[in-house]
C-alpha cells in the first residue's frame, strides 16, 4: 500500500501515513535504469545481429555495432534521423513487430517514473479521505515509545485489527516504525488540536496517552477531552503525584509508570515467583495473561468458579467492574463480561498478528 507523507500544516503534510512495503527510491531508481539499459541493448542486438538487412545512407561500408547501437539509440527514444534504415522485407519486419514494442516499453519505463509521482501526488488526498471516511470507534495511541509499543501489542493480542489502531508521534523515526507494524500513523505535537483532529480524535472509541513528559501528557488529555467527551482517556505519568492533575484534565484511567515498576521490584524482591507470575500477566503471549471476553452462553447462571479452563476475576456487568470476592457476582448474568487469568498461548498470537498483518 502506497505510504502517505504528512506529519506539517496543510497539503499532503497533513495526510495520514499508511504502511505499505517500502523500497528505497535509488534501489527503484537503478532498477528502471537497467530495465531501460536491457531494452536498448537488445535493440541494438537485434539489428547487429541482421546488419546486412541495413543500409547506412551517409554512404558508410556496412552497419557495425557501433552503428547499430547508435540506429537503437535514435530508434528507441524516437528521434530517427534516417540515415540507418531497414533494406529488406524481413528486418523491416523485425522493426514493426519487434523494435517497435522495444521503443514503446524504453518510453514507459522512462516516462513511468514521473507518471507515477504525479499518480501518488493525485491519490495521496483521495486515499486519506477514503480512510478517514471508514475510521470510526479506533483506537489512537499518543506517542510510539516503548510504553506505547507495548500497548498497540497488548491490544492486537486481544483481537484489536491492526487497521483500527492510529499512532501519533512526534517523531519521524516512531511514524516509520508505526507503519512498519502495519499501523496508520501521524507526526505531530499531540497537544496541538489541528493534529488531533487529523487523526480522528474526535471518532476514536479509547485514546491511550503514552509521553514522555509528565506535562506534555497533562496538556494531551486536556485537549483529547474537549474533542472527544466520551472516549475513554488512558494516560501513563511518570510520577504518582501527577494523578491528581491527569484525572482532573479528564483521563478516565491513569497508569503510574514508575510506581508500578517498583511495586513489581518489591514483590519479586520479596518473592520472585510472585513477581513472575505478575510479569507474566503484564507481558502477555507466555505464561499466564490477562484476557476480558463475553460470557458465553453456557455459562449464562453459572457461578464464577464453574467456568473452565480460565480463573474469573471480575465481572462487568452494566458498565460497572464486580471483583470475583463480591457478593453481587456469584452468578455470571446475560451480558456480562468476565475478566479471566488464563494460559497464554503464543502460537495463536503469533498467528493472530500474522493474520492480521496480512
Amino acid at each position: 500500500m502506497p505510504r502517505l507523507q504528512q506529519g506539517g500544516r496543510g497539503g499532503a503534510l497533513s495526510l495520514v501515513s499508511l504502511p505499505r512495503i517500502a523500497s528505497s527510491p535509488f534501489k527503484e531508481l537503478g532498477r528502471r535504469t537497467l530495465i531501460a539499459l536491457g531494452l536498448l541493448l537488445t535493440t541494438t542486438m537485434l539489428v547487429w545481429l541482421d546488419s546486412d538487412a541495413y543500409v547506412d545512407n551517409t554512404g558508410g561500408d556496412g552497419v557495425s555495432f557501433i552503428d547499430a547501437l547508435y540506429y537503437a539509440t535514435v530508434t528507441v527514444t524516437t528521434t530517427g534521423y534516417g540515415d540507418i534504415t531497414p533494406l529488406l522485407p524481413h528486418a523491416r519486419l523485425i522493426n514493426a513487430l519487434l523494435i517497435t514494442p522495444l521503443r514503446i516499453a524504453f518510453l514507459v519505463v522512462l516516462v513511468g517514473t514521473t507518471i507515477e509521482v504525479l499518480a501518488n501526488q493525485g491519490s495521496r488526498s483521495i486515499r486519506d479521505a477514503i480512510w478517514r471516511k471508514k475510521m470510526r470507534n479506533h483506537v489512537v495511541v499518543i506517542g510510539y515509545g516503548t510504553k506505547g509499543r507495548s500497548a498497540v501489542n497488548t491490544l492486537r493480542r486481544q483481537g484489536e485489527r491492526a487497521d483500527r489502531i492510529v499512532v501519533l508521534d512526534g517523531s519521524a523515526v516512531a511514524v516509520e516504525e508505526a507503519n512498519a507494524d502495519g499501523l496508520a500513523a501521524f507526526q505531530g505535537d499531540a497537544t496541538r488540536r489541528d493534529v488531533l483532529r487529523r487523526a480522528e480524535v474526535s471518532k476514536a472509541r479509547q485514546i491511550i496517552i503514552s509521553l514522555d513528559r509528565d506535562d506534555a501528557a497533562v496538556l494531551a488529555t486536556l485537549t483529547v477531552r474537549q474533542l472527544n467527551p466520551t472516549a475513554g482517556v488512558i494516560v501513563a505519568v511518570r510520577e504518582q503525584a501527577n494523578v491528581p492533575l491527569v484525572r482532573q484534565s479528564g483521563a478516565s484511567s491513569v497508569v503510574t509508570s514508575s510506581e508500578t515498576v517498583g511495586r513489581l521490584l518489591g514483590l519479586s524482591a520479596i518473592g520472585p515467583e510472585m513477581g513472575t507470575i505478575i510479569q507474566d500477566m503484564l507481558t502477555g503471549g507466555e505464561g499466564l495473561e490477562v484476557h476480558q471476553r463475553l460470557a458465553e452462553p453456557s455459562e449464562i447462571g453459572q457461578p464464577p468458579s464453574a467456568v473452565l479452563g480460565e480463573r474469573v476475576i471480575g465481572i462487568i456487568r452494566n458498565g460497572t467492574l464486580r471483583r470475583f470476592y463480591d457478593k453481587t457476582a456469584t452468578r455470571i448474568e446475560v451480558g456480562d463480561e468476565l475478566i479471566v487469568v488464563r494460559r497464554a498461548h503464543p502460537t495463536a498470537v503469533k498467528a493472530l498478528l500474522r493474520d492480521d498483518d496480512e
